[in-house]
């Protein structure tokens, strides 16, 4: 098929035309996005434009350093004086109150206690990723929270503490927003820019190899210690789960040593610091720690004993449940305070049908026998052998 000189030349025309609107489209669009990304506010709902933004903002603001109150000195201790690494841990079998029920039903919390026994463990959640603190702690950087009465958070830890129950702080560690927000060299960036990655709950993530972290961890840990709890868990001890950030390849290596530091600097022979990790591999310091594990299915618990390295696993390894499975109890768990009434009262029947058991056993039901014959026997015996009083006439 032969095409007409002209039409090819209109032809040609139509399509550098096209050609050229095209490139002048794709470079109206680039410079827009980059006119606009100065408009663009990242806030917990998410990205959006905002064309109020003055020119003072638009040159943002520089991240800071921790202020001075929060250098604590990172540092390893060999030498005779070291902590006692041979502090006995216990088992754990008890129950954990999150930030979400304490926001949404403190009364649950009270009315579960009631019916907890005392030494049972219990844990409380006092800085979720969001970084806000739900206790009145007095540091310069803490942000607390809105969602429930700090104040009432308080009385409930002098109550569990006055109950005598084993205290467990939850804390998060690595995964801060309101640390992240404000110190922005100290967060995980996306790759490729300066700007921090939020995860799906709209969190940023921190350096875990960052001093200033440690350094910042270190110093609510310790502040938790003063208030008189037994244990603090740093929950999101690790690396993000994306392909949004840069993950070093020692990535292992990095969180190992920066669990040893912490572990180094606050904890002692009486009050344990352990560490939330994704998975049963983990490698804990030597020292009085554990890992606590969240999110685990009840099928995969004999797995994840089976693959860890860490010494008594049914002791050093936690399992948080969301369930009442008995798989869990293969090593320690935690389960929710609402399960507590439900829990207790099983315990109670199985303790009730334990001792019956053990009463109807024909050895013990033979030898209670024998010490009523016994006892019957020697009350006849005392009536025969009881003198006579006469009376003289």
């Amino acid at each position: 098929m032969n095409i007409p000189y002209r039409t090819q030349r209109k032809l040609k025309r139509a399509g550098l035309v096209i050609l050229v609107l095209s490139m002048i489209f794709i470079i109206v669009w680039f410079c827009s996005v980059i006119f606009l990304e100065r408009y663009i506010v990242y806030t917990r709902e998410g990205a959006h434009l905002d064309f109020d933004v003055s020119p003072e903002d638009m040159h943002g603001e520089l991240a800071q350093k921790p202020v001075g109150s929060l250098n604590v000195s990172i540092y390893y201790n060999e030498g005779a004086d070291a902590m006692n690494s041979n502090a006995v841990l216990k088992k754990l079998e008890g129950y954990y109150i999150d930030a979400e029920t304490m926001s949404k039903n403190m009364t649950l919390v009270w009315d579960s206690l009631k019916v907890v026994p005392k030494e049972t463990p219990i844990m409380i959640e006092l800085k979720p990723g969001n970084g806000q603190f739900y206790y009145n702690s007095s540091l310069a950087d803490s942000v607390k929270t809105s969602n429930v009465s700090t104040d009432s958070v308080g009385e409930l830890i002098k109550e569990i503490q006055k109950k005598g129950y084993y205290t467990i702080a939850k804390v998060s560690a690595f995964r801060d927003y309101n640390y992240g927000l404000t110190h922005v060299s100290d967060g995980l960036p996306v790759t490729g820019t300066a700007y921090l990655w939020p995860d799906a709950g709209n969190c940023y993530w921190l350096k875990p190899d960052n001093e200033a972290v440690l350094s910042w961890i270190a110093t609510y840990v310790k502040e938790i210690k003063e208030l008189g709890f037994n244990e603090v868990l740093l929950a999101d001890f690790q690396y993000p789960v994306t392909d949004k950030v840069q993950i070093p390849e020692n990535k292992d290596e990095i969180l190992a040593a920066s669990a040893a530091k912490l572990l180094e600097t606050c904890g002692d022979e009486t009050f344990t610091v352990s560490f939330g990790v994704s998975d049963s591999t983990f490698a804990l310091p030597e020292g009085r720690c554990r890992a606590f594990l969240e999110n685990i299915d009840a099928k995969n618990v004999a797995a994840q004993l089976a693959k860890t390295k860490i010494p008594d696993p049914s002791i050093k390894l936690v399992f948080v449940a969301k369930t009442n499975d008995t798989r869990y109890a293969q090593g320690s768990v935690l389960r929710p305070i609402s399960a507590a009434e439900v829990l207790e009262a099983q315990k109670s029947d199985r303790e009730a049908s334990k001792a019956l058991a053990e009463k109807n056993k024909p050895g013990i039901k033979e030898k209670e026998r024998k010490t009523e014959e016994a006892t019957e026997t020697a009350a006849s015996e005392t009536v025969q052998t009881a003198p006579v009083e006469t009376t003289a006439p």
